[in-house]
C-alpha cells in the first residue's frame, strides 16, 4: 500500500476512536483485564505503549482474544520496535517524536503510522515524508488548544491527535477543533485504579469518555 492509501486509514481509525486510551500494561493479564473494561465501558481503541517487557506479548494477545479491538503500538522509537509491532499484529504505529530516520522507517511501514511532533517545522517535515496524520505532543506542554488553532492555518492539510495533558474535563473541547481526529490520554486507566484491580472505574470512566466522543459528534 502507498503512503497515501495508509494515511487514509491512519485517518480512518483515529477518526473512529474518538479518544484514544493510552495503556502501559505491565503483564498480559494486566493488559486484557484493561482492554476488557475499556470495551465494556464503549472505547473499541486504544494505545499499548511499548514501554515494559510484556508490552509485545500483550498486543499479540490482545489482537488474538479480542478482536473486536483496534490497537497502536505506542511509544514506538525504532526500525526494530515497528517491525516487532507490525509482527504482533498492531492496527497502526504511534510514535511521541519522530527524528528523520524514524519518520524514513515510518514512511516504509506496511501498516498505517502515526508520528508524533510538537512544531510547525516537525509537522512540516512530516508532511513532506507523506504524512498527514500526526500527533502532537506533549499536547498541553507545547501550546494545547492555541497550538492547535495556529496550526490549523498555515498547515490546513495536517489533521493531529493531541495527546498530553488531555483530560476528562477538556477532552470535549480538543474534540472540538477542526483539525483534531482524536484526542489521546490515560485518565481513564490511572496507575492507582490498575494497581488496585478496580475494573469497574476503568469501565465507567470510559463509558464517560464514549459519551464526549458522542456529544461531540452529534
Amino acid at each position: 500500500m502507498t503512503i497515501e492509501s495508509l494515511q487514509t486509514r491512519a485517518e480512518q481509525l483515529l477518526r473512529q476512536a474518538g479518544i484514544l486510551p493510552v495503556i502501559t500494561a505491565d503483564s498480559v493479564d494486566q493488559g486484557r483485564r484493561i482492554a476488557e473494561a475499556l470495551l465494556e465501558g464503549g472505547l473499541t481503541s486504544l494505545e499499548l505503549t511499548l514501554r515494559t517487557p510484556a508490552a509485545l506479548e500483550t498486543l499479540a494477545a490482545l489482537k488474538k482474544e479480542l478482536p473486536g479491538i483496534v490497537i497502536g503500538a505506542g511509544t514506538v522509537l525504532t526500525a526494530e520496535h515497528i517491525a516487532r509491532s507490525v509482527d504482533a499484529g498492531a492496527d497502526f504505529l504511534v510514535t511521541p517524536g519522530t527524528p528523520a530516520p524514524l519518520a524514513e522507517a515510518l514512511a516504509r511501514a506496511s501498516i498505517p503510522a502515526v508520528p508524533g511532533g510538537a512544531t510547525p517545522t516537525e509537522f512540516l517535515q512530516l508532511m513532506a515524508h507523506g504524512f498527514r496524520c500526526c500527533k502532537l505532543f506533549p499536547a498541553n506542554a507545547v501550546g494545547g488548544l492555541a497550538m492547535l488553532k495556529g496550526l490549523a492555518g498555515p498547515l490546513a492539510g495536517l489533521k493531529l491527535c493531541p495527546t498530553g495533558g488531555i483530560s476528562e474535563a477538556n477532552a470535549a473541547e480538543f474534540l472540538g477543533q477542526p483539525n483534531v481526529l482524536c484526542v489521546g490520554g490515560s485518565w481513564m486507566v490511572p496507575k492507582d485504579w490498575l494497581a488496585a484491580g478496580d475494573w469497574t472505574k476503568v469501565r465507567e470512566s470510559a463509558a464517560k469518555a464514549a459519551a464526549i466522543i458522542a456529544a461531540a459528534r452529534s
